[in-house]
């Protein structure tokens, strides 16, 4: 397939006094000339006085990013850019790239103009994203070649997942790669006829042998010169997308076998030095990390659970975790987890914190509740809005000393620095630990802060004792943040998604319920409530929040994410409230998003937009599929409310994805835990308390802490007094109902499958219970 010729039939643009072209059906005539052209590109006069007004409602203090501007800091261009809410396209609100936002208004002109879009898709937070911003869409030159013979369309991937699917997928088949900045050439039609991910702005540059503008160029000119033979080749591509991301054909249900298969592929792409997976860069969602401990403890092969937590233990030595301010970067583009891509997603984020828990639970070591609770410290003071939401991320670019972006100085330092923070006998231990020297290990002799040995061996290095090394770093990490906020901090995007806010929503909750921290729990119920009140507009949720403005209605993540954070939060407070919020969530996926022929679930609602495909997504990625999470609540549900409905789901929902976890079981890694679920006896906990008696009770706590300590990751917990559990909960929760508080103690009993263990006030022999392994059912050709 010849990229450069994959074109959809048109005419040639403007070649004569006037153009005609067919518009929904009926002929529209546009004159060539250049006033009526430039008015339907640009605006008229009143559009164009809007666009100004815009600029000055941000206020005295808004800063137009861009380097075209007059002495008073005026910029000179303003597209339609300033009209959206998005951090990621109000950036490109003032270069003198003409762009339209993602909608009919261009697409309708591009029709009527014949021209071609040229469709670029990024994020605020991407460093190469605002790369090629500076070298090619702040460029005078590219960008009047581009208003000249293009409709340039800016797309949020954030903001529209299911668009950056269909055209990342043309990317990947046209290159075999992919990634942001994403460009792709449309017909006026949409469908996508060549692309590629970042380009230089001009032959040579970065050691590229042809430039973005010269790509410009011979895209137009070959949109122009074989429309018949382009044509159909653009239909070939537009009908592979199609076929990539239709649903795969429905089987039988997977089973232990499935489960184990996993394991033993992760064991063998297993890095036995850094951790993780084999090569570079590294993802912390690259390797199966909860599946592994969840089979390392049901299997007895304490090697997967090895793997696991040496996974945990070396990712938070590196240089990728923020050992100053907590949370962790993007990911690492060396093998050792030492050099990351300095963006925080707020999805890796909730996703880690859960899997330090976990870890915590597992092994017990006081660095995996260090690094969760340092990632929900970090969450709360810097990416939460002062109506409780969470933002979604932060650049990898800020302003260094020379007064331009630079990827990573905000998060580095120099033993200078560090002396003048510190003093000097605080330093030299701070050095030690985090294995800062005079060459560093980033550019300009800066370190990326990491630590290689353990605490153990830095002390008796120093000749003092851990404690008093542990007493140093605690004094010293409060001075570092504060020094370091001196610095210009990286751009935050204050963007709310739902799908997002409800990772970190269930890790806040998972918290909460594993360290015993109050706080944790209020913060996510504040979250959930937002949502609750500002993303659910009309009946229907929608995908994400900004400036007080909501975008399209949700993707089928929304309400899988969501639903799951509402049951975490259920079972971290006991209020009903969250279960039913959660049913609701799932009836709604069910309604818009259900695949009826096949199951499982497609990402654009039934009545959302049109587009070239109606992807239903079989893999987890950096972010978790819908069906992943929507068939773990599925199951969840099930156990807690013994509605059969919800397992009828659940097994569509397996039989949907069955070929994909045989075939390609890396690929939905989080589905894995899912399916463990599935083939395990979840256990079904309830711990009734004595009439008066609640949760914050001192005498509650013993058995609280049963549960906190466990590794139990297949169950479901109730908690609450004999009233409750025979009134509004018992009508949820059926088979909570009629269980009495023994001797007037908190009173636990531990069932499977509504058969339940002997109750007992005895928090040891409580844990005997609820720890108590049921191996896997290992039969031939994977049954459950």
């Amino acid at each position: 397939m010849r990229p450069a010729v994959l074109l959809a039939a048109v005419v040639a643009l403007l070649a004569s006094a006037c153009t005609q072209t067919t518009n929904g059906g009926k002929k529209t005539t546009v004159t060539a000339d250049s006033s009526n052209v430039d008015a339907l590109l640009y605006g008229d006069a009143t559009f164009k006085t809007r666009l100004q007004q815009a600029r000055k409602a941000k206020g005295e203090h808004y800063v137009a990013r861009t380097k075209h501007k007059n002495d008073q800091g005026v910029p000179k261009y303003t597209n339609r850019l300033i009209l959206e809410t998005s951090p990621y396209l109000t950036q490109h609100a003032h270069n003198p790239v003409n762009w339209f936002p993602w909608g009919d208004e261009a697409f309708d002109l591009a029709q009527r103009l014949n021209r071609p879009e040229f469709l670029s898709v990024g994020y605020s937070t991407s460093h190469w994203c605002h790369v090629m911003e500076e070298e090619s869409f702040e460029d005078e030159e590219v960008a009047r070649y581009i208003n000249e013979h293009y409709v340039p369309v800016k797309v949020d991937r954030e903001e529209r997942p299911d668009v950056d699917a269909i055209y990342m997928r043309s990317v990947q088949i046209l290159t075999r790669r992919g990634g942001w900045p994403m460009s792709v050439w449309l017909t006026p039609d949409r469908k996508p006829f060549y692309g590629g991910t970042y380009f230089p702005a001009r032959d040579g540059d970065r050691g590229r042998g042809k430039g973005f503008l010269t790509l410009l160029r011979e895209q137009h000119d070959a949109f122009q010169k074989d429309p018949a033979t382009v044509g159909a080749d653009a239909e070939r591509l537009a009908a592979q997308i199609r076929r990539d991301l239709s649903p795969p054909s429905s089987t039988g249900l997977p089973g232990a076998a499935t489960v184990a298969g996993s394991a033993q592929l992760a064991a063998r792409r297993y890095d036995q030095v850094n951790g993780g997976p084999k090569g570079r860069p590294k993802f912390p969602s690259s390797f199966p990390i909860r599946m592994l401990m969840r089979y390392g403890k049901r299997s007895g092969d304490s090697a997967s659970a090895d793997m696991a937590l040496d996974t945990l233990r070396k990712m938070q030595a590196g240089g990728m975790y923020d050992h100053v301010g907590g949370g962790f970067h993007r990911y690492s583009v060396d093998e050792r987890w030492l050099v990351p891509h300095f963006e925080k997603m707020l999805y890796d984020n909730a996703l880690l914190a859960t899997a330090y828990l976990e870890g915590l639970q597992l092994s017990g070591e006081a660095d995996m509740e260090r690094v969760a609770r340092d990632i929900l410290d970090y969450v709360a003071r810097e990416m939460t809005s002062p109506q409780g939401a969470y933002y979604s991320a932060t650049d990898a670019d800020s302003i260094g000393p020379k007064g331009h972006r630079e990827e990573g100085y905000y998060f580095t330092w120099t033993p200078a620095e560090l002396t003048a923070a510190l003093g000097a006998e605080l330093a030299k231990v701070v050095m030690a630990y985090y294995a800062v020297t005079p060459r560093g290990n980033f550019e300009h002799g800066r370190t990326i802060l990491n630590t290689p040995l353990s605490r153990a061996d830095v002390a008796k290095d120093l000749g003092i004792s851990v404690d008093k090394l542990n007493e140093h770093l605690a004094e010293a990490i409060p001075k570092l943040r504060a020094e370091r906020n001196k610095r210009p901090a990286p751009i935050r995007d204050d963007k709310v998604q739902v799908s997002w806010n409800g990772l970190m929503i269930a890790a806040m909750a998972r918290g909460a319920r594993v360290l015993g921290e109050h706080r944790y729990v209020a913060s996510a119920e504040k979250a959930a409530s937002f949502l609750l009140s500002q993303l659910v507009r009309d009946g229907r949720l929608h995908h994400s929040y900004m400036a007080g403005k909501t975008t399209t209605t949700a993707f089928a993540e929304d309400y899988a994410f969501f639903a799951a954070s509402l049951i975490d939060l259920f079972e971290a407070t006991q209020n009903q409230r969250w279960l039913i919020a959660a049913i609701d969530m799932m009836n709604q996926l069910e309604t818009f998003h259900a695949n009826t022929v096949s199951g499982g679930y497609f990402r654009t609602a039934s009545d959302a937009e049109k587009l070239l495909a109606r992807e239903m997504e079989t893999r987890d990625g950096a972010v978790p599929s819908a069906g992943s999470l929507a068939l773990m609540n599925h199951l969840r549900l099930w156990t807690l409310t013994t509605n059969d409905k919800w397992r009828l789901r659940a097994e569509s929902t397996m039989r949907a994805y069955a070929s994909v976890l045989e075939q390609r079981p890396w690929a939905l890694d989080e589905m894995m835990l899912a399916v463990d679920f599935y083939v395990d006896s979840p256990k079904e906990v309830v711990l009734v308390l004595p009439e008066g008696m609640t949760l914050d009770d001192e005498a509650a706590q013993p058995m609280l802490q049963v549960m906190r300590e466990s590794f139990v990751p297949n169950h479901v917990f109730i908690a609450a007094a004999r009233d409750r559990l025979d009134g509004d909960l018992g009508k949820l929760v059926p088979w909570v109902k009629g269980k009495p508080a023994k001797e007037d103690k908190p009173t636990a009993y531990v069932c499977e499958r509504g058969a339940c263990d002997l109750p007992t006030a005895a928090p040891e022999r409580f844990r005997a219970q609820v720890t108590k392994v049921v191996p896997y059912p290992m039969m031939a050709g994977g049954g459950g």
